[in-house]
């Protein structure tokens, strides 16, 4: 690779300039002089230094990602935690495997299964993937499971080249999320994800409206495109569903499955590594209560962000619990997914409806304004933007009845995770099937 040189690309000619003045000017004093060069030179050294540093642990951290023979490259708009878990467990009976998930909590799951936080000193930034793959050459991996991090269309193929060098890519599916970024239509999405295919490698997918953009996408770079059917889908039986502790998808399940069985492992062996591993913060889970007379069933589906995972889980949540005497939708925003709000705002008056939409975390005016304007009846909105988990609770107990269906949905970030665990910790767990 041909380093430009410091003086061709401007850094010194500011000085020069100077140094030429002071020839033909002998009138300006050497001190100054001498404190300017001498600047130069601490700013071209540094500058230099840096060039070189960049180049170094970019050639180290190619040999490290050398010694891992299977990277599996996790993306997608839903379920990239879940899978990225499912396929690393799968891999952990027979191969040394470590993974790294970016999706409720940043996690690293070490070969043995525990897990840790994954420390970020600001905010989240892909060039956290130099440590974990630093750490999964450390810890002797043979296989990293890792999910990508980027959203910017021009950061997608910067994490896949630099960072992953994936041999196996893998895209659960294309849908309306983060539309301020891939958007502004669902097919712009699929063009952005598809920037991290590998080149000449394998791309599994369960995805089937954009087939044909990740095909001319894999075909640009000479890659495999192996897409789950619906046959191998509904080739996931109650049986392998029934022993996860919390809802799975059959279509995770089966494209988990697919990637196991392509390096090597059993499906019998991949699927009981799967029911033993600990899910993900945001997987679904239900949790009921008795409080003070009142039945109260908590499911948690914050994880899903886009109107039509969240429309299909909430769906499913009615039918789990039909005869009960009010439903209440929590609704946790974020200023920062404005996009997301009104989506999912203009969504929910085509959905069954709740008794109650309970706003809560930031920007909840933004989801109000769009929800009325598409037909919500204001008076069935209750308003909790910043308030903790406690009265949040609270609101939903006053609001309840003598039975409620309480479902939290839109983000886990925020206040999502705490009332999570605010209802989980005073309920029974319940296995949502």
């Amino acid at each position: 690779m041909r380093v430009p040189s410091l003086v061709s690309i401007g850094f010194f000619r500011p000085h020069l300039k100077l140094c030429l003045d002071a020839l033909l000017h002998p009138t300006v004093e050497r001190s100054l002089l001498s404190e300017k060069m001498t600047h130069a030179i601490v700013l071209g050294s540094l500058t230099a230094a840096t060039i070189i540093g960049g180049l170094i642990e970019s050639r180290n951290h190619r040999q490290r990602l050398a010694k891992i023979p299977m990277r599996i490259h996790v993306n997608g708009t839903r379920g990239k935690s879940s899978v990225a878990r499912l396929i690393a467990a799968g891999l952990r009976a027979t191969i040394t495997t470590c993974c790294k998930t970016t999706g409720t909590l940043p996690r690293m799951i070490l070969p043995d299964g525990r897990e840790y936080p994954v420390f970020r000193p600001a905010k989240a930034n892909v060039i956290e993937q130099v440590r974990i793959v630093r750490t999964a050459v450390e810890s002797q991996a043979q296989a990293l499971v890792i999910e990508c991090m980027a959203l910017r269309p021009r950061l997608q193929w910067l994490c896949e080249e630099k960072l992953v060098r994936a041999t196996h890519a893998v895209i659960t599916n294309c849908r309306a999320d983060h539309l301020d970024v891939m958007g502004p239509e669902e097919e712009h999405v699929a063009w952005a994800l598809a920037g991290m295919i590998p080149i000449g490698q394998k791309l599994f997918t369960a995805e089937r409206r954009h087939l044909g953009i990740l095909q001319q996408a894999c075909d640009d770079r000479d890659c495999e495109l192996i897409p789950i059917t619906l046959e191998e889908v509904q080739a996931i039986t109650t049986a392998d569903l029934d022993p996860f502790p919390y809802l799975e998808h059959a279509e995770n399940v089966a494209l988990a499955l697919k990637i196991c069985a392509d390096l090597g492992v059993d499906r019998e062996t991949a699927l009981k590594g799967m029911w033993a591993a600990t899910p993900d913060p945001g997987a679904m889970t239900a949790h009921h209560m008795d409080f003070f007379g009142r039945k109260i069933n908590f499911v948690n589906g914050f994880a899903a962000n886009d109107p039509e995972s969240t429309e299909r889980i909430w769906n499913m949540a009615l039918e789990r619990y039909p005869h009960v005497q009010k439903r209440i939708a929590i609704f946790n925003c974020r200023a920062d997914r404005a996009d997301r709000s009104r989506q999912l705002a203009q969504a929910i008056n085509e959905w069954q409806p709740a008794d109650f939409y309970l706003l809560t975390g930031t920007g909840t005016w933004l989801f109000a304004r769009f929800a009325v304007k598409a037909g919500i009846d204001p008076m069935k909105l209750i308003y909790a933007e910043n308030q903790g988990a406690d009265q949040i609770f609270e609101t939903c107990i006053a609001n309840a009845g003598d039975s409620a269906l309480i479902m939290g949905m839109a983000n886990i970030g925020g206040p999502g995770l705490d009332i999570v665990r605010y209802f989980s910790n005073r309920s029974k767990f319940e296995a949502f099937k």
